[in-house]
């Protein structure tokens, strides 16, 4: 997030600080059976027309609550028993981390649809850090996570609406747009786009950074969705050729695939994704 302030520049998107911000919002989400007697037995002295004029009863049914177990031991019956069962609920699956240029994440969402879609409980509206050590207002997924952690940030803070940026860095696994993470190698990044960009030297804040796709595959994302990509070197790589490190270390802009930047090894070490 220190290094979001030329990619906000590119874009020509401003934050509007509000003094009133909305409260965050909160989530809340048998059969019964007769007994029966036995009817005595008639004697066989009892005269023939009393017989005849007695109705005759039929043994009382028992009620098939239990049955005997191999140990002696009554047991319910099956039907008694898959009443009393509760039902099976299925965990439900937790929501992909995966940023797309639409829906939750489209250009008209907001800090209450990104707490729906994930739950009150995993969203703050809290400050993160920008460029020169200053502090911006967004909302924060997952902000106890370092892994799960996503940084957005809104042109309408005052109703935390207007998608205006959405930053992947630190140690998060969060998936950009075609399958941008952090820690791709440089090789891969360029076989993404398509062919060899166009970026900054590792030096300052904005070292590193991609400042051109060259018409790649990552310049023409759907809905108006735009790419910034800051690399940064391999901390055990060797250092560049002779001759060489100015060029790197500077702030000047150099191709992707100039031989001396291969050795540093550098991968993608923040994902920003603009509108």
């Amino acid at each position: 997030m220190r290094r979001i302030a030329p990619f906000i520049c590119c874009l020509a998107a401003t934050a509007s600080i509000g003094t009133a911000l909305a409260q965050q919002p909160t989530s809340s989400s048998l059969e019964k059976r007769w007994p029966g007697d036995d009817a005595p037995a008639q004697q066989q002295q009892a005269a023939p027309q009393q017989q005849q004029g007695a109705p005759q009863q039929r043994p009382a049914q028992q009620q098939p609550t239990q049955r005997q177990s191999g140990t002696g031991t009554p047991q319910p019956a099956a039907s008694a028993q898959r009443e009393t069962e509760p039902p099976k609920i299925r965990p439900q699956p937790a929501p992909p981390r995966v940023v797309a240029c639409a829906g939750v994440f489209a250009r008209e969402s907001n800090h209450l649809k990104l707490a729906t879609f994930f739950g009150a409980d995993n969203i703050t509206w809290t400050q993160v850090e920008g460029p020169d050590a200053t502090k911006l207002n967004a909302t924060v997924l997952y902000p106890k996570d370092p892994k799960r952690r996503l940084e957005v940030l809104w042109n309408i803070e005052a109703s935390r609406s207007d998608t205006q940026l959405i930053v992947i860095n630190g140690q998060s696994t969060w998936t950009g747009p075609k399958g941008l993470k952090i820690g791709m190698p440089l090789a891969a990044l360029e076989k993404l786009n398509g062919k060899p960009f166009i970026m900054k030297g590792f030096k300052g804040e904005s070292g590193g950074q991609v400042t051109g796709w060259e018409g790649g595959a990552l310049a023409n994302l759907p809905n108006g969705c735009k790419i910034g990509i800051r690399l940064a070197p391999d901390p055990k790589a060797p250092r560049p050729p002779e001759g060489q490190e100015d060029v790197l270390v500077s702030d000047k802009d150099f191709t992707s695939n100039m031989p001396a930047v291969k050795p540093l090894s550098p991968k993608v070490a923040e994902i920003i994704i603009g509108y």
